[in-house]
């Protein structure tokens, strides 16, 4: 089993940007294709957004389904808190994903004002 420990991967204990969480996604989509159980070791991180989130994991929805990312992804050490965080990021990407053509076109739409 794999371990990523999030501190080490992002030299820091702000979980923050988009960019570190495409670095989180990239060892998480390799360890995917390989079929390896990994833990995604929270512990340290003082600050934790969705912006990184769903670069680090949203992101797999777009490759896998729920079903492909569940037996072989486990979160350790999140804090109470951010918890929530992850439920509305999965949700959200699970939904987008899933939708895509359409979610894209409503966006398009709405922001050239056709109806």
């Amino acid at each position: 089993m794999g371990n990523i420990k999030i501190n080490e991967v992002i030299g820091g204990n702000f979980a923050v940007t988009t960019d570190d969480g495409n670095l989180v996604f990239n060892l998480l989509d390799k360890n995917l294709e390989e079929h390896k159980k990994t833990k995604l070791d929270f512990s340290e991180i003082i600050v934790l957004t969705t912006a990184f989130l769903n670069a680090a994991i949203g992101q797999l929805y777009s490759k896998y389904k729920s079903e492909e990312i569940s037996p072989y992804l486990k979160l350790i050490n999140v804090a109470d808190e951010d918890k929530i965080l992850f439920k509305k990021v999965t949700e959200r990407a699970k939904e987008y994903f899933a939708n895509k053509e359409s979610f894209e076109k409503n966006s398009n739409d709405a922001i050239n004002g056709n109806d």
